[in-house]
């Protein structure tokens, strides 16, 4: 019997039931959860990473922005609050659509 020890999305469970199999979960503590989701986060991450098809990529992305919701519900805090930070990050900062790649800076 395989061992995941990771976090799923929630009707994982009964899909796999579904199937025929069984399976084994519990609930994680707020602390537990949040930690789990900043590791599936990387994990999603780097699947976007190595994704070579533009579907595939679309698909990595849903789930990193599945996993953005669940991190603002712990965190209690709203979509519209994070675009609004993120507004504000791309006034002062500027946003990533220019495809600049800083290579060195030169100290004094």
């Amino acid at each position: 019997m395989p061992t995941y020890n990771k976090l799923v999305r929630d009707l994982i469970p009964q899909i796999i039931e579904e199937s025929g199999k069984e399976c084994t979960t519990s609930v994680l503590a707020p602390n537990e959860y949040l930690i789990e989701l900043k590791l599936k986060m990387l994990e999603e991450g780097l699947e976007f990473k190595e994704a070579e098809e533009q579907k595939d990529a679309i698909e990595e992305l849903a789930d990193i922005l599945e996993l953005v919701h669940a991190s603002l519900a712990v965190y209690g805090v709203s979509y519209e609050e994070l675009e609004q930070i993120r507004l504000s990050k791309k006034e002062k900062r500027g946003g990533f659509s220019g495809g600049i790649y800083l290579i060195e800076v030169e100290d004094e």
